[in-house]
């Protein structure tokens, strides 16, 4: 079965206003936890077949822009992913769009669309004009209210002219108003004139592109944009960036605007963003990425960019990839990165003041010195220059019961001043047994050196000693010391789960992921982040994620998801069928 968001002039529900919520949430979707990317492509030539499709119509403050593609072989595919619940609930969004965009207009894509639409197909929301002015109109028109709302435009290639045309020509009867043609810096528009908030219109640019709107505004900003040059593909950064992502027959791409985002996020009454976060996001241009279906599951590529004209550069340090060789193949997620002082001081400069950040800087600071007395940056970051990495691994009982299943959560950072790492750690022994009570022992694992805390109740709490010389390690939890020293023979890096989803690009790289979810899932209960999040993870094996600093002022990412297939996947019911039998 086609996709469902191919359309063409539709009624519209006046009282049905594209969300900025669903907009974003769209984002989330494809990005997938902000927001992935790989470097490639970097000898070749910029085409504009690597930029998103219709990047030269979409006008370039665009606040989110996402590709499809129009396969449904691809579509079929990505239904085979999952669980039977996540099929379901797939099939329940893909009729219930097929049906609004198509069906309910007297539309059948394979005999409609199909013959003359090109591979992807391209859905673009406008920020409104409110956005990008500093105080709201004294009176506001109904003209006014119109460009105050967020618009949609929809870019449709065209392969066979001549069938667009006929389409165009006589669109399907309308169910209330009629159409009207006008022309617009000479590109004929043809529009439904009907209630507020209805106003679909449609101009065949070039013969090239079929341009879609839901108001007669966009579609004027989208010939604009086009004529002028003054689209996405001409907006700052875009064009170089979405290069290095860009991919053979993708799944779907997308775009954000992130100063746009912004800018509409702090003019929230529900949860505005503080003037000096505001001003933070401003420093950030652009996110894009792709999405491709591979045989066991979906590969994203992205790409983040900071606005040309901002002060703020990144550093190009891409020194990770050295910790998933120190860990042992029972590690259920490994998190590491190339310089944790650097990491620090980044997470600082976007964070403070902010609202939606997991921590505040000043919080953990003054935790910290509360707890043990040292002070976060002088104390500890100062020598934690080094490639880190904070790692859960398994561990089960002698016996090997289930039951007895248990983990402990590992620290792992290089020192860049042994001296100084060494003077810290025995302040932080001190503090432990002077004012906590407990036990601090000298021992030995393998015969390396090492120093347990136990608890003054005498169970063995947490260990931390040295691993060739410059790697502290840090234990709490299930005694699991004897995995990581002496160095593991059956490494992470080894097991065929890292092997198939860690991506080996970009490399050199600055930092990785991965987490088996299959086994967390099944001995963790984890807290409720997001709608059907069971559904989801029971449909997934893996995830992993390579990053890296691209050059100063862009990062890139790489991720893969690795995923379940439903056996005996069936097809989309037919349009009038009954939709609760979509998976039998």
């Amino acid at each position: 079965m086609a996709p469902p968001l191919v359309s063409i002039p539709m009624k519209k529900n006046k009282n049905k206003k594209p969300s900025l919520v669903l907009t974003l949430s769209a984002a989330g979707l494809l990005i997938g936890a902000g927001s992935i990317a790989y470097w490639l492509l970097s000898q070749r030539q910029l085409s504009s077949s690597d930029l998103l499709v219709g990047a030269n119509i979409i006008p370039g403050d665009a606040l989110f822009a996402v590709s499809l593609t129009t396969d449904p072989q691809q579509w079929q595919q990505l239904r085979q992913f999952g669980t039977r619940e996540t099929q379901v609930e797939l099939d329940k969004n893909l009729v219930e769009l097929r049906d609004r965009f198509l069906t309910n207009n007297g539309y059948n894509f394979q005999k409609d669309i199909a013959p003359w639409v090109g591979n992807d197909v391209t859905i673009a929301f406008l920020a409104p004009d409110t956005a990008t002015k500093p105080a709201p109109k004294p009176v506001t028109t109904n003209e006014d209210a119109a460009n105050d709302q967020q618009s949609m435009v929809m870019v449709l290639p065209v392969k066979n002219l001549e069938i667009a045309k006929s389409i165009l020509a006589q669109p399907k009867t309308l169910k209330q108003g009629k159409w009207i043609d006008r022309t617009y810096q000479g590109i004929a528009i043809k529009q439904n004139q009907g209630q507020a908030g209805e106003n679909f219109s449609a101009a065949l640019l070039d013969g090239r592109f079929l341009v879609i709107t839901d108001n007669p505004k966009a579609t004027e900003r989208a010939i604009d944009a086009y004529k002028n040059k003054t689209s996405l593909a001409t907006t700052g950064g875009f064009a170089e960036n979405f290069l290095k992502i860009a991919n053979y027959q993708p799944f779907a791409q997308f775009y954000v605007n992130v100063p746009t985002a912004a800018k509409i996020a702090a003019a929230s009454p529900n949860r505005p963003l503080p003037a000096q976060v505001l001003a933070q996001l401003q420093n950030n241009q652009g996110l894009a990425g792709t999405m491709t279906l591979e045989p066991e599951g979906i590969r994203f590529k992205g790409v983040s960019w900071l606005n040309p004209s901002s002060q703020r550069v990144l550093a190009v340090e891409n020194k990770a990839g050295e910790m998933q060789s120190r860990l042992p193949a029972e590690t259920l997620m490994m998190l590491s990165g190339g310089n944790l002082q650097r990491l620090w001081g980044d997470y600082v400069l976007t964070s403070q003041g902010n609202p939606l950040s997991p921590i505040a800087p000043e919080q953990l600071r003054g935790g910290i010195k509360s707890l043990t007395n040292l002070d976060l940056d002088k104390d500890l970051l100062s020598w934690m220059k080094g490639e880190f990495s904070l790692s859960v691994i398994s561990t089960t009982s002698k016996q090997g019961s289930p039951d007895d299943f248990r983990a402990g959560l590992v620290f792992m950072v290089q020192g860049s001043d042994r001296q100084s790492a060494e003077a810290s750690i025995k302040q932080l022994d001190d503090v432990m047994k002077n004012q906590y009570q407990f036990q601090v022992q000298p021992a030995k694992v393998a015969d390396q050196p090492v120093v347990n805390w136990v608890s003054p109740y005498g169970t063995l709490t947490a260990t931390h000693g040295w691993l060739d010389g410059d790697v502290a390690f840090l234990v709490v939890g299930a005694p699991i010391t004897d995995k990581i020293v002496p160095k593991p023979n059956n490494t992470l890096a080894s097991t065929i789960p890292f092997q198939q989803t860690v991506p080996t690009e970009p490399n050199p790289t600055n930092g990785q992921f991965f987490v088996d979810v299959e086994r967390t899932v099944k001995n963790f209960p984890l807290p409720t982040l997001i709608p059907n999040q069971q559904t989801l993870l029971d449909a997934t094996r893996s995830i992993g994620m390579t990053s890296a600093v691209s050059d100063s002022r862009s990062n890139i990412y790489d991720i893969f998801i690795g995923l379940k297939k439903v056996t005996n996947s069936t097809a989309l019911p037919s349009p009038g069928s009954n939709k609760g039998n979509s998976v039998r």
